[in-house]
C-alpha cells in the first residue's frame, strides 16, 4: 500500500498524526487478537466436551434402546430456545438460556413407569446437543473476528507503520536537502555580492 504524501510540513504533520494513531492502536489490537485466540480455543473445547458428553450419555442409555419403541413419538417437543447475546473480548456472541419444552399430557398409571425418566433423558440429550451447537457457532464468530483482527494487526505492523515511517523519513530528508540548498545558494549570493562590492570599491 503506497502512502500518498507531499514534500511539505503539512503533509509531514498529517503523516505524524496517522503514525501515532496506529502505534497507539497496535498494542490494543494485539491484546484483542490474543484474547480472541484464547476464547476461540475455549469455545471449541467446550463444544467438543459437550459433544463427548452427549455421546457418553447416549452410550449410558443404550440399555434403554428397546424401550424407546414403546415411547410415544411427539410426547415432548421443543417450543423455544432462548438465546441471548454475550460480549466476549468486545465481540457479540450467542449464549444459551432456557430451552422451553412442550410435554403432552400422559396418564402415568397406564404408561410405563420409566416414561418420566425418558422425558428427563430427552431433555438432557437435547440440551447437550443444542448447547454444543451454540458453542460451535460462538467459536465460528470469534474465529472470524480473530482473523479480521489479525489482518488489521498485520496491516498496521507490516505495512502502514513502516510505510508512514518511510514517508516521514523521505519528507524530512527532502526538507533538509531544501534547507541545505537554500543555505548554500544564499551563501553563494552573499559571496557574489561581497565580490561585486569589492570589485566596485577598487
Amino acid at each position: 500500500m503506497a502512502i500518498k504524501f507531499q514534500y511539505n510540513k503539512t503533509s509531514l504533520n498529517e503523516l505524524g498524526k496517522q503514525l501515532k494513531v496506529r502505534q497507539k492502536a497496535l498494542p490494543t489490537l494485539q491484546s484483542k487478537e490474543s484474547a480472541l485466540r484464547m476464547e476461540v480455543r475455549k469455545a471449541k473445547d467446550e463444544s467438543e466436551r459437550l459433544i463427548a458428553d452427549l455421546e457418553a450419555a447416549l452410550k449410558r442409555y443404550d440399555y434403554l434402546a428397546a424401550l424407546w419403541n414403546e415411547f410415544e413419538p411427539g410426547l415432548i417437543s421443543i417450543t423455544d430456545v432462548d438465546l441471548h447475546t454475550v460480549k466476549v473480548a468486545g465481540v457479540k456472541t450467542p449464549a444459551l438460556g432456557e430451552i422451553k419444552y412442550e410435554l403432552k399430557p400422559f396418564n402415568a398409571f397406564t404408561k410405563p413407569a420409566w416414561y418420566a425418566d425418558g422425558v428427563a433423558i430427552l431433555k438432557e440429550l437435547s440440551r447437550l446437543g443444542i448447547e454444543s451447537e451454540v458453542y460451535k457457532e460462538k467459536a465460528r464468530i470469534l474465529d472470524y473476528q480473530r482473523k479480521k483482527t489479525t489482518q488489521k494487526v498485520n496491516l498496521y505492523e507490516k505495512v502502514q507503520i513502516p510505510g508512514y515511517q518511510e514517508a516521514i523519513r523521505k519528507i524530512k530528508r527532502y526538507m533538509e536537502d531544501e534547507e541545505n540548498l537554500s543555505k548554500a545558494s544564499s551563501k553563494i549570493v552573499k559571496n557574489r555580492h561581497a565580490e561585486e562590492e569589492e570589485a566596485s570599491a577598487v
